[in-house]
């Protein structure tokens, strides 16, 4: 089973060009202005641009409106719109059918309730992604770092392909992929020297465990 190793909040050309050394599948860009790993239009245009058909672009947005997800999507031209906020099953339905590409909806969980939000998100997603519940009064939708109980996930069959989320990193995405059937990893806090600073060295040992471990 082929599996995808998404690197997510790069933000710098450097933090790039090591994510597509190291052969990410998927590499991230975040618009949230209250994330350290935020981007401008003009700078995902730039950053898209160096992609040059090396992985695919994921456009990370929380809660954006119409306009300013025409904006994004005209600046990066992404492979994949990850919707990271509150949107709604009838919202995720609207932003695919207008834009017309796939799209795939996070979930966040801390306890088996939070999974009851799954088959109306799987009705009109074209993956899904499950990831940490964030503390209350957490800045971030995303990206704090936090791992949740992923036993909560066996069983779990959305009709979709799933990807995991929430404080991996190089010594645990191992262990994520033994203890769940995935189709993806995502990491971003994990692979950082600090908020929002990618270290290349932690994103090439990432990708390699990922691998090595789906491999095993």
């Amino acid at each position: 089973m082929s599996l995808d190793i998404k690197i997510c909040g790069v933000n710098t050309p450097e933090a790039l060009e090591a994510a597509l050394a190291a052969r990410a599948d998927m590499v991230g860009f975040v618009s949230f202005a209250r994330s350290p790993r935020h981007l401008s239009p003009a700078a995902m245009a730039a950053l898209g641009a160096q992609v040059a058909g090396r992985a695919r672009k994921v456009l990370l947005t929380v809660d954006a409106s119409d306009a300013e997800l025409e904006a994004l999507v005209a600046a990066l031209r992404p492979d994949l719109l990850q919707l990271h906020g509150e949107e709604s099953p009838e919202r995720v339905a609207q932003v695919r059918a207008h834009f017309g590409v796939p799209v795939m909806k996070a979930i966040s969980i801390r306890t088996a309730q939070d999974l009851a939000a799954v088959p109306a998100y799987a009705a009109v997603s074209d993956r899904l992604l499950f990831d940490a519940k964030p503390q209350p009064g957490a800045v971030l939708p995303g990206g704090n770092g936090i791992v949740f109980d992923w036993s909560l996930l066996r069983g779990l069959d959305p009709g979709r392909p799933v990807m995991l989320s929430g404080g991996l990193d190089p010594t645990n995405v191992a262990q994520a992929i033994a203890s769940v059937p995935l189709d993806g990893v995502d990491v971003s806090s994990g692979v950082e020297s600090a908020p929002g600073v990618k270290a290349p060295e932690k994103i090439a040992a990432f990708v390699e465990a990922a691998r090595a471990a789906r491999l095993s």
